[in-house]
This record gives C-alpha cells, structure tokens and sequence, in this order.
C-alpha cells in the first residue's frame, strides 16, 4: 500500500479510517474490548462509510478490525442505548446495527469484509451488506440473540436469507448457535477462507482487482440494480431500465474504453467518476426510506 491518508485521530475516536491506492479501509478501533460494538462506533462507522462513499478517490472500501476478533458484539459497558429505559424511545429512533448495514447497503462503492476470530450478533449483521465477506480459519459467527433473550438487528433478517436462503437463516437465528468458517464457507456467507496471517493481504489483493480491472461507474450502477430491482415480481421494470442503460452507451467514455483496452490488451483506464457520473434514472440512491 502507498500513499497513505490517515485520518486525524481526533476525527473518530473507536474506529479507524485511512485511503490508499484509492482503496479506503474502515478498521473496528477497541481491540483491548473485543472491538465491541456501541453508539459511538456505530455512528463512526456510518459516517465513514458515507466518507469513503462520497470520496471520488475512493473505489473500494476493506472494512475490519484491529486485535484477534472482528467484533464480538454489543459492549453495553459504553452506556447503552440513547433514549430513557423508562420511557423507551420515539418512532424516529434507529438502532445501530442497522445505521451501518443500511448505510452500506445505500453505497455505491463495493464493501469487503475481513472477519477474524469472533463475529458475532452486531459484528455479524453490520456486514451482511457488504459485497464480499473474507474470513479466517479460526472465525466464528454467530446470530446469538434468541440466546441472549432479545431480537435480530442491522435489518439482518431481509440480508441474510438471500445471502444463504430461508432453511439455513431459520436454523442460525432460531438456535443462535455458533458456527466455524467452513460452515459459513460451505453455506456462501462468506466467499473464502483463509489462514490469519493471510486474510488482510487477501483481502487487498481483491480490492486492487477491482480498483484495476473494473469500472466504477459500471460497478456502482451494477450494485445498485442488485440490491434494488432483483426483488422486483417480474423481469419487465429490469429490462426497461436495461434498455435506457444499454442505450446510453453509445455516450459512455468508459465503455469505449472497456472495448479499447480489451482489443490492445492492455489495463483499462476508466474516467467516470462516481457518484458524479452516475445516469440520474437510477433507482433511488437513499437508504431506503430512511
């Protein structure tokens, strides 16, 4: 990695944030708690991702954390929730597993997760947005609230059947049991597993695939059509929106340059521009009615 941006300490005080070779990486900050997850580190990481986001430098954002887990879940030690226990808090409140995994979810830049030693309840949920989820050998994970007596967050229960289907989601969250990387491999929550001292590297090795290889405005706009029109009740809305999408090729630099690159076979030079460039008929970029 070169040219490294570190963001000033005082920006954020349980997460990290740096950008290198256009590649932004969001690090879970607590390691001496487990990195566990609370209000502050919520808010941080919503903020972050919104940062790398909107960053025209940026292509790619590596989400992980520092220490031996990932995250090991809710650390109420912080001082809880933000509304009165007594009184309970006002329709417009948003718990913090869900201000992260929609964040991501509304992003137009692809999200890698790299998933060490525990991930678990938060630590899990916040990354089912995410494109791709790395683990290590020695990962765990787990959706362990029916355990601990309360409910699933981060929108989990929408993610996670269409990452691994209905049978498999119905089995973690009922029993909220623990499970190993090959399980999480074997089911497709995450995409590889690998040995520790190789999960980072993988990880930007991935990264810098994409930031090399592929466009950003075709990447974003491809993200966006997943994640909002494959659950649409028929193919029609889809194809409209191909056809206008296929049509305004003929005036997308980028795409003369895909075809370009691809003859002289050489590495593509992409110049769009996200999220400047995007065609402004795009399904809604909000959080979905947030």
């Amino acid at each position: 990695m070169t040219e490294t941006r570190p963001t000033p300490p005082a920006d954020y005080t349980q997460i990290a944030y740096a950008v290198a070779d256009r590649i932004a990486t969001i690090t879970l900050d607590r390691p001496r708690a487990r990195n566990g997850y609370t209000i502050t580190m919520a808010d941080e990481l919503a903020d972050a991702v919104g940062r790398a986001d909107r960053d025209p430098e940026v292509r790619v954002v590596v989400l992980t954390g520092r220490g031996r887990d990932f995250c090991v879940g809710a650390d109420l030690s912080e001082g809880g929730f933000e509304f009165d226990a007594e009184t309970g808090a006002d329709e417009t409140w948003q718990e913090p597993a869900g201000r992260v995994s929609r964040r991501i979810f509304a992003a137009d830049k692809p999200v890698i997760a790299v998933l060490q030693g525990a991930a678990v309840g938060a630590g899990l949920t916040i990354t089912l947005a995410a494109d791709y989820r790395l683990a290590s050998t020695d990962a765990r994970f787990g959706f362990v609230f029916t355990r601990r007596g309360i409910y699933p967050e981060g929108a989990s229960v929408w993610f996670l059947p269409r990452l691994v289907g209905m049978g498999r989601a119905l089995d973690w969250m009922i029993s909220g049991r623990v499970f190993d990387a090959a399980e999480a491999r074997r089911t497709g929550l995450v995409h590889s597993v690998h040995e520790p001292a190789d999960l980072l590297p993988a990880a930007y090795a991935l990264a810098t695939e994409l930031v090399t290889t592929t466009a950003p405005v075709s990447v974003a706009v491809t993200r966006r059509m997943l994640y909002r029109m494959s659950g649409v009740d028929s193919p029609g809305p889809v194809h409209r929106l191909d056809s206008r999408l296929i049509a305004s090729v003929a005036h997308n630099p980028d795409a003369v340059e895909g075809v370009l690159s691809f003859l002289q076979k050489r590495p593509p030079e992409f110049g769009g521009v996200v999220p400047d460039d995007l065609p402004d008929f795009l399904p809604r970029h909000e959080e979905d009615d947030a």
